[in-house]
């Protein structure tokens, strides 16, 4: 058991034990994922190479948003932050990286990003997400945000892709404090589709938690995905609906009224060619969408015109160019 620090009157509160499991361990693992816990032949959860953090903070800094806090442990790791977007000088995008190309069994990763008071911060990954194939174990994944008030956040990976055997739970949980917007989105794809991977993982679970600091619950997105004798369920049309990719996007902001910014997401995926539904979210504290197709380009086409619309709305200005540098 490691020893909690204290900390003297007056003085920050104490830092987390990050290496402690209880830190990067997920919480509430499904049971369809829990059931395949087991000791690897290989590096098992807790070993060195099997842990992943990176914890960061950003702060207004003469007139920019700058990191002044960064921990990180491959194989997770980002370079520095970029400031390339012309029409939002002052935002700090961050590019994260996995020096491992991908998720393996008994890989354990945490990410924790806190956004402070009027910062802009735009967070992504370099590549897409691989799930590596596994025999033993899984692999978890706990993504933290904050966004303090004032502040302008955006979380927007490239896709997920699952190998076949897969086995894989992310929890994402998103604190928007009132004065705040937090976008966040993601896209899941079936498989490696080009090596007749579709939907061949085993267990595929996925909880997007978002809520005010207090605690009131603003949304909760939860994904099952168990193949095999349950193809039908991943099929249906409350998830792939027969499709190989599926996007989401979240929007909490108090910066436009949750109707203007569902119509604004109505029409700029209207025309696009594919299946979506766009919704005002509980309490009408933003709107999301969630859109589906067989075509990667399009999905991404449209992901973007909907980042777009948003972007355009809540700050006055287009997003920028999304190829990676």
């Amino acid at each position: 058991m490691r020893p909690t620090p204290t900390a003297h009157p007056g003085s920050s509160p104490p830092r987390p034990d990050r290496l402690a499991p209880d830190y990067y361990t997920a919480v509430r693992i499904p049971p369809d994922v829990a059931a395949l816990a087991s000791v690897p032949d290989t590096l098992g959860p807790g070993s060195p190479a099997k842990v992943g953090i990176i914890d960061l903070a950003f702060a207004v800094r003469d007139g920019r948003t700058e990191l002044v806090e960064r921990y990180q442990k491959t194989p997770l790791q980002i370079m520095r932050p970029l400031w390339i977007d012309p029409a939002m000088p002052g935002m700090s995008y961050v590019y994260l990286m996995a020096t491992g190309g991908g998720i393996a069994q008994a890989d354990r990763y945490r990410m924790d990003f806190r956004c402070g008071p009027g910062t802009e911060v735009h967070l992504t990954t370099q590549a897409a997400t691989k799930v590596f194939r596994m025999e033993h174990d899984y692999a978890s994944q706990r993504v933290h945000l904050t966004v303090e008030e004032g502040a302008y956040a955006e979380y927007l990976p490239d896709p997920l892709i699952p190998f076949r055997d897969a086995r894989f739970y992310q929890r994402t949980e998103v604190t928007v404090a009132p004065g705040a917007t937090a976008v966040v989105g993601d896209t899941l794809t079936a498989g490696r589709l080009a090596r007749g991977e579709r939907h061949a993982y085993r267990v595929l679970a996925t909880d997007l938690h978002i809520a005010r600091p207090d605690g009131t619950l603003l949304a909760i997105d939860t994904l099952r995905l168990t193949p095999g004798a349950e193809t039908g369920g991943v099929l249906g049309p409350g998830v792939f609906a027969g499709h190989d990719h599926v996007a989401s996007l979240f929007v909490v902001t108090d910066r436009a009224p949750a109707t203007e910014l569902a119509d604004a997401l109505h029409t700029a995926l209207a025309g696009l060619g594919v299946l979506y539904g766009v919704s005002v979210l509980p309490r009408d504290c933003g709107a999301w969408v969630r859109l589906l197709d067989d075509s990667p380009v399009r999905v991404a086409a449209a992901h973007t015109a909907a980042w777009d619309a948003v972007r355009r709305l809540l700050t006055g200005h287009p997003a920028p160019d999304p190829r990676k540098p």
